[in-house]
């Protein structure tokens, strides 16, 4: 028996969830250091084994390292894009509360490369929507700009996206079911204003991603300039010859 039960909870998995939630209120940090097997199993009176096993799953999930000799500490969140998942998807794959600052919302029509990447007529109006993401414990780690057709979306301006999934809103409200993306990746250095808020060096490198999202018809729905810390990213690549 690896641990115990209460209130048919697993002992790890209670221990997982408090190290989870001490990250997500931002009382454990990236590079903080994590109670230790020994005093994980004293503090919740379980054997060794069990708060190792717990220990374990964290560092698989990216939570957590454990440096031989030294100690484990609260892991850099980082974000994996094998899939196409939203930020909110994301953060919660990973047992995190999303944390998204609205910057900008505004209908233009100004921004000739957005409008082309959207398969849209030159001048089209189209819905711009700026977003600072969060880590847990408030470390800014990403800088998002997503456009979408003003014609199709009207009313998006209005919706709560700063606690909401634009993802979950298009398919509740618009009946749209997004499919996949087409991606250019590149490196990028951060301007004054970027670098500013997330918190760098000015001409830091930063990940940059551009994404065509299509539907599951086939239609170009949402063009998505990323700007992400490199250091926070992991971007997973699988090659076939």
């Amino acid at each position: 028996m690896l641990a115990k039960k209460t209130n048919g909870i697993p002992a790890y998995k209670r221990i997982q969830e408090e190290i989870r939630s001490d990250i997500d209120a931002g009382q454990l940090r990236a590079g903080h250091v994590v109670p230790s097997e020994r005093e994980l199993a004293r503090v919740h009176d379980v054997s060794l084994m069990t708060a190792r096993h717990a220990l374990a799953s964290l560092e698989r999930e990216g939570l957590v390292e454990r440096r031989r000799g030294v100690g484990t500490f609260v892991a850099a969140p980082k974000i994996h894009f094998n899939k196409l998942m939203s930020y909110t998807e994301q953060m919660g794959s990973r047992g995190l509360t999303p944390i998204s600052k609205v910057l900008f919302t505004k209908v233009i029509d100004n921004e000739e490369e957005a409008t082309a990447r959207l398969a849209l007529p030159p001048r089209s109006r189209i819905f711009k929507l700026e977003r600072l993401r969060h880590a847990a414990g408030g470390e800014p780690f990403a800088l998002e700009t997503c456009y979408l057709s003003a014609e199709q979306f009207s009313g998006l301006q209005s919706a709560p996206l700063q606690k909401e999934s634009l993802f979950s809103t298009l398919q509740r409200d618009y009946h749209v079911e997004l499919s996949y993306s087409d991606e250019e990746v590149d490196a990028t250095a951060a301007d004054p204003r970027t670098a500013e808020l997330l918190g760098l060096p000015k001409r830091a490198p930063l990940l940059r991603i551009r994404q065509v999202i299509y539907s599951t018809k086939g239609v170009v729905i949402l063009y998505v300039l990323g700007l992400y810390r490199s250091d926070r990213h992991n971007l997973v690549i699988r090659r076939y010859r």
